[in-house]
């Protein structure tokens, strides 16, 4: 069956509010199944929210409409879908009654405009509404499912939930679903992962893998459509081997897992202390690395030494090396790594430098230019780097590069 998606409300336009419906309804959709082939807002207008009904119902099994099912005049959805459907509204005395009782638990006097959300096209079967007053509504109309949902998320999910899910999966004319899985990479753009993998990018249905690059990473999401788990299960297995084949030293992890997560279970698992120092991060690299669960397993001390005095007075680094090489430079981010890690007396030493911008930079030594030396007991590492973008994306591609030397080295 195919679906698509209505989401109803000028401040949807306008940016003033982020639809998050729409992502939860086509995954919501695609797991019993589903295909969801088109989102579209559009405003409180009367006659552009009909005009894109109707063109929905021409090529859409089922159309879902969110928001506009509220008690005040720029509420519009109950009115035109019946305006669509050629059909009358008519008051519906179970729903008025469950609004005066809403008002009631919450000590408030029922508003005459209340009576509006009652108001539901003729022949229409309502789904009740847990947390608010405006009701759900299925139509069956020319053997398509018109269906109207309320815009607040907090009353839209438990609707769909409890109340719609159980309905489409009744619709289902197979016992289909689609399900998806992704894989996470960084230290490799996404230009190279293309090359690699291009053939596994051109498959066609039922087994697809998509491509998505973000600012320290790229996702590859492998979506296949299949009956029942075990075979969408084989399927993406099959075509997740291919790729660990092709990029297994650049996969940190997959479905949610971060690096800050993968690193802290590693750092776990082997049993390591950390110590960081850090020059050009702000303090990112710690912050990373602490927002895992359990992290104080791991992690001793954090040190954010912007300054060259603080470097030589609290990290002990020799003031001639700062005034031979500079604070960037291979040696003092070693020399970083390496006193952080004796100071707190921990297994591993990280440690990072750099110019982070907008100002700052040389010639010999733009902005973008990174240090990160990561120093053990028998190991000394470090890498430069050439990072591009605002301070902020210098400074967070820094932290996810250096949790990424210090992933692969565990």
């Amino acid at each position: 069956m195919k679906a698509e998606i209505i989401s109803c409300g000028t401040e949807l336009l306008l940016g003033h509010n982020i639809d998050t419906n729409a992502a939860f309804l086509s995954n919501s959709l695609s797991r019993i199944g589903i295909d969801v082939f088109y989102h579209t807002t559009v405003g409180d207008n009367k006659e552009r929210l009909s005009s894109t009904i109707r063109e929905a119902l021409k090529r859409s099994d089922i159309v879902i409409i969110t928001g506009g099912l509220g008690p005040t005049v720029d509420d519009i959805t109950a009115g035109t879908l019946a305006n669509v459907i050629n059909k009358d509204l008519i008051f519906n005395r179970n729903i008025f009654k469950d609004i005066g009782v809403y008002f009631k638990k919450c000590n408030l006097k029922l508003p005459k405009s209340a009576v509006k959300q009652a108001l539901i096209p003729r022949g229409a079967d309502r789904l009740q509404n847990g947390v608010g007053t405006a009701p759900g509504l299925i139509i069956k109309h020319e053997k398509r499912y018109l269906i109207a949902l309320p815009g607040p998320p907090r009353e839209l999910i438990p609707m769909f939930d409890k109340g719609l899910l159980p309905h489409l999966k009744k619709l289902r004319t197979q016992n289909t679903l689609i399900k998806s899985r992704s894989i996470r990479l960084t230290g490799i753009p996404e230009i190279k992962v293309n090359e690699k993998i291009k053939a596994l990018l051109e498959l066609d249905a039922p087994t697809t893998v998509g491509i998505y690059a973000g600012l320290c990473e790229v996702e590859l999401k492998i979506t296949t459509k299949a009956q029942g788990d075990k075979k969408a299960d084989a399927n993406i297995k099959k075509i997740e081997n291919k790729i660990n084949k092709k990029l297994s030293e650049f996969i940190y992890g997959y479905g949610d897992e971060t690096l800050e997560s993968v690193t802290g279970e590693l750092l776990i698992k082997k049993k390591k202390t950390i110590s960081v120092a850090e020059s050009c991060t702000g303090g990112l690299v710690s912050n990373l690395l602490t927002n895992i669960p359990g992290s104080s397993k791991y992690f001793v001390m954090g040190i954010t030494a912007y300054s060259n005095k603080i470097k030589m007075s609290k990290l002990n680094i020799d003031k001639a090396l700062l005034k031979k090489d500079g604070a960037v430079s291979k040696d003092v981010a070693k020399a970083m790594a390496e006193n952080v890690r004796q100071l707190a007396d921990t297994d591993i030493g990280l440690a990072v430098t750099g110019i982070a911008g907008p100002a700052g930079g040389t010639r010999k030594k733009p902005v973008g230019l990174v240090y990160i030396s990561m120093v053990t007991r028998k190991k000394k590492l470090i890498k430069e780097f050439a990072f591009t973008g605002t301070r902020e994306e210098i400074k967070l591609q820094t932290a996810k590069a250096a949790l990424d030397l210090l992933r692969l080295n565990l």
